[in-house]
């Protein structure tokens, strides 16, 4: 990331088509320093990735078109998206739904119902994370570049 977008305000991309579910998290980031958007389907949610570029992605699992799985995978496998966030919201809380999850790709993963004190937190380390990372990636972008010869 630039400084530009360093400085920006953060954003959160909530995927999930159950609407109740979107008006919960909203209303638990609502106050909070951060802009947000929704989408409904894992289809719309790589569309806003691709329009959007937001800092964390909470992403349900159970999803029409594309589940919340298959939209991690392309996310965390695409190296323009692969840094982005994304924090797995789901009712399913088998080990083996935690599992293929993190085989995903995914950062966390939060099981509904969610505790209002434990996701703000969970918020606001995926974006710490975020922030130590970049100048970490610029450091190594440079030091590569100094050795080929850029």
């Amino acid at each position: 990331m630039s400084e530009k977008t360093s400085k920006r305000t953060p954003r959160i991309l909530i995927a999930d088509d159950n609407p109740q579910g979107v008006e919960l998290l909203e209303a638990y980031l609502s106050g909070q320093d951060y802009d947000v958007q929704t989408a409904v389907d894992g289809e719309e949610t790589l569309r806003k990735v691709q329009s959007w570029a937001p800092d964390i992605i909470l992403l349900d699992i159970m999803m029409p078109k594309i589940s919340g799985f298959e939209v991690c995978k392309r996310l965390k496998s695409n190296p323009a998206t692969r840094d982005i966030a994304v924090l797995m919201v789901t009712a399913l809380d088998q080990h083996s739904d935690i599992d293929r999850a993190v085989e995903a790709g995914t950062n966390d993963f939060l099981t509904k119902p969610i505790n209002k004190t434990e996701f703000l937190l969970r918020i606001r380390s995926a974006l710490q994370s975020r922030q130590f990372k970049e100048p970490i990636d610029q450091a190594l972008a440079y030091i590569d570049g100094v050795q080929s010869g850029a």
